[in-house]
């Protein structure tokens, strides 16, 4: 099993920059694709970004195309979700999530019918104007 810890949450104001964190444990790291996926206020959880431990490969939701950037420090086991010019409407609680299949974890961001396999708790961000 993979256990998830995310953390780095907290309140910005418009253009504001966060990062969020999450360290994984009780697995091998490197077989793994992590995600970060959100849900605001009255919305359906969205997909954001995740990244291929294995290879590097990377996906972003539209959204946060050349605002975010997801990263790994595999020395600290830590995925990082950097988030810069913050708006409003990224204002949700992040998830971060792990699966062993790259496709599957961009299947569940992009269509939304399927799930990773592992959760981690949430982080609240909030972004006022």
């Amino acid at each position: 099993d993979v256990q998830l810890q995310a953390s780095g949450g907290g309140s910005v104001q418009t253009g504001g920059s966060l990062r969020l964190s999450c360290v994984v444990s009780g697995s091998t790291f490197a077989d793994y694709t992590i995600g970060w996926f959100r849900q605001g206020p009255g919305k359906e959880r969205e997909g954001v970004a995740c990244i291929s431990h294995r290879d590097g490969r990377t996906y972003y939701e539209d959204t946060v195309k050349g605002r975010f950037t997801i990263s790994v420090d595999s020395a600290k086991n830590t995925v990082y979700l950097n988030m810069y010019d913050l708006e409003p409407e990224d204002t949700a609680v992040y998830y971060c999530a792990a699966d062993s299949r790259y496709h599957h974890m961009v299947h569940s961001m992009v269509i939304g019918n399927t799930s990773p396999d592992y959760w981690g708790q949430g982080t609240l961000v909030t972004v006022s104007s």
